[in-house]
C-alpha cells in the first residue's frame, strides 16, 4: 500500500507553498510558554479550534499582546523564523511568502532591513523564502513615510502588502507607490474582501493594480468582480481557518473557495496568523477535504496554484508540479 493512500499521507506528500503568512502572527506559541510560562499558559482559550474572535480589534489586541513582547530585536525575529520554517519543512512546504509589519516608534523598533535579513538568514536550504513589508492603510501619513518611500531600495525585499483593518479607506498615496514598487521589481499585494465587500477587491485590482489579493472572500458577492479577478489572472491567497475564526464566514461549509475556483479564480491556501489560530498548512488542506469535500484532484490544484505564483526558477516550479502530477497518478 502506498504511504500516500491515506488522505493525511497524500496531503503530506504534496509539495506545498504558503503565500499568506504574517511573521509576527506566526510566532510559535511554544516559544512564549518556554520563555514566560507564568504569563503564557499551555492552552490559552483563543487557540481552541472552536474559538471565534468577537471582532478584528479583539483579534488584533490578542495578537499584539502576545507578539510585541517577543519581537524586540533582529535576533528574536531570527529565532521565531527558524522555528516557523522548521514547521514548514516538516509539512513538505517548500516555498513561503511571509510579511513583517514595518517598524515604527511605539511598535516594533528593529530597523526593517535588519528584520528582512534575520528572516532570510533563518530559512533552511530546502525552503525558499520571500519577505514582504506589511503596512497599514494609514501608515504613510505618519513617521513611516520616509521608510515607505525607500522600500524600492531594499534589495532583499520581495514586495509589499497593505494589511490591517480593511474598513479603513485606501488612501491616495497607495496607487502611485504600488506602481513605483512594481517598476522596481517588487511584488505588490493587498488585503481585500475580508472585512469589507467585493468593491474593495475591485479597488485593489483596478486602482492599485495588484494581482495578489490576500483573502478575497467577499468577491463572491459580485459576479462581475469574480470575472474581473479571473480575467486579470489575479490570485486570492486565502486562509479558510482564519476566515472562520474571525467570522468572515459563518462556518467552513459556507466558505466560497470552491465556488471561486470553479469560476476560474486562482486560489491558494495559507495559515495567516497561526499564533492566534493554532493552525497548520496541512490542516488547511485537510479541512478543505473533510469539511468542504475537496477531492484529491482539487487539493492538488490548490497546491499547483501556489507554485504558479511562486517566485522561483522555472526548473524548481516544474519539479514541484511534476511531483503533484505523479501523486495524482498513483
Amino acid at each position: 500500500m502506498s504511504p500516500h493512500s491515506s488522505l493525511s499521507g497524500f496531503v503530506q506528500a504534496l509539495p506545498k507553498t504558503e503565500t499568506h503568512l504574517h511573521i509576527e502572527g506566526a510566532l510559535p506559541y511554544e516559544l512564549l510558554t518556554a520563555w514566560r510560562p507564568d504569563v503564557y499558559p499551555l492552552h490559552p482559550f483563543f487557540r481552541r479550534r472552536d474559538y471565534r474572535y468577537a471582532s478584528f480589534p479583539d483579534f488584533e489586541r490578542i495578537l499584539l499582546e502576545h507578539a510585541l513582547p517577543w519581537f524586540t530585536s533582529a535576533e528574536r525575529y531570527y529565532e521565531a523564523a527558524k522555528a516557523i520554517f522548521a514547521k514548514h519543512v516538516a509539512q513538505n512546504v517548500r516555498y513561503v511568502e511571509t510579511s513583517f509589519h514595518l517598524p515604527v516608534s511605539g511598535f516594533i523598533k528593529t530597523p526593517g532591513p535588519e528584520i528582512v535579513a534575520a528572516i532570510r538568514a533563518a530559512a533552511p536550504a530546502d525552503l525558499e523564502v520571500r519577505v514582504f513589508a506589511g503596512m497599514l492603510r494609514s501608515d504613510y501619513a505618519g513617521p513611516l513615510q520616509a521608510t515607505i518611500d525607500d522600500l524600492h531600495n531594499w534589495e532583499a525585499l520581495a514586495g509589499v502588502d497593505l494589511h490591517g483593518f480593511e474598513i479603513m479607506p485606501t488612501e491616495a498615496w497607495t496607487a502611485p507607490l504600488w506602481a513605483r514598487l512594481r517598476v522596481a521589481g517588487k511584488v505588490t499585494k493587498c488585503h481585500a474582501g475580508e472585512f469589507d465587500g467585493a468593491h474593495r477587491v475591485r479597488e485593489a485590482i483596478e486602482q492599485l493594480g495588484v494581482t495578489r489579493i490576500q483573502h478575497g472572500v467577499h468577491a463572491i458577492e459580485d459576479p462581475a468582480v469574480v470575472a474581473l479577478a479571473r480575467d486579470r489572472g489575479v490570485t486570492f491567497d486565502m486562509c479558510p481557518i482564519s476566515n472562520v475564526g474571525l467570522r468572515v464566514v459563518p462556518s467552513m461549509k459556507e466558505h466560497p473557495i470552491r465556488r471561486l475556483l470553479q469560476a476560474g479564480v486562482r486560489c491558494t491556501v495559507s495559515t495567516d496568523d497561526p499564533l492566534c489560530f493554532a493552525n497548520t498548512v496541512n490542516e488547511e488542506y485537510l479541512t478543505l477535504a473533510n469539511e468542504l469535500d475537496f477531492t484529491r484532484a482539487e487539493l492538488a490544484q490548490v497546491a499547483r496554484n501556489g507554485w504558479e505564483v511562486a517566485e522561483v526558477p522555472a526548473a524548481v516550479k516544474q519539479k514541484a508540479l511534476a511531483e503533484i502530477g505523479l501523486l495524482l497518478a498513483e
